[in-house]
């Protein structure tokens, strides 16, 4: 292994490092407490080293976020492979995301609450959010009706099931209606 090619490994395990440790870091006590001292005195390098890897918390923030997106897509795809028919795919598929959102509450707040520079819906989406879009397209096209876009229903899908999370999360709806409002959904806009 050349000098070059350790250093490029050693600077993708700092990373790598950085994104684990925020993560960690606002599972447990939010994303106030996420700062590049607090990252620094954790990982145990300088706030330079950190800033270059990132130009600060925002960078951190979507680095976390198309983390979260590969696993939400990896999620969501393992679910719905695993049930036959179209109903039951979406049913797992609405499980599946909620669950997400419930385990890793930071790591869905980077997604799709905080700032973390991303562009979403326009051509230079980052990859891994295209796929997590693409994750649940696979399962809900196939459901959309008649004369209905995939990507339209998708989209509107997507928003229910984003309110259903966030709602449950704050508090504004109760959790063991969870399963009650995933049968309303599916029952009422997927065409199965």
């Amino acid at each position: 292994m050349s000098v070059q090619e350790r250093k490029q490994r050693e600077r993708a395990d700092r990373e790598r490092l950085i994104v684990a440790t925020a993560r960690e870091l606002a599972e447990h006590h939010g994303w106030d407490a996420v700062t590049t001292r607090r990252l620094a005195e954790r990982i145990e390098y300088s706030q330079p080293v950190l800033y270059s890897h990132f130009r600060g918390k925002r960078e951190i923030i979507g680095a976390v976020a198309l983390q979260g997106a590969a696993e939400m897509a990896s999620a969501v795809r393992a679910a719905a492979s695993a049930t036959d028919g179209p109903r039951a795919r979406v049913t797992a598929l609405a499980h599946a995301y909620l669950g997400f959102a419930e385990r890793n509450p930071a790591v869905y707040d980077a997604m799709f609450q905080l700032d973390g520079g991303l562009a979403f819906a326009q051509e230079d989406t980052p990859e891994p959010l295209k796929d997590a879009f693409a994750a649940l397209l696979e399962s809900l096209g196939e459901v959309a009706g008649d004369g209905v876009h995939p990507a339209l229903f998708t989209e509107v899908f997507w928003a229910a099931l984003h309110g259903l999370a966030t709602l449950t999360r704050a508090g504004r709806l109760p959790p063991q209606d969870t399963e009650r409002r995933v049968e309303l959904l599916v029952d009422r806009l997927a065409v199965v």
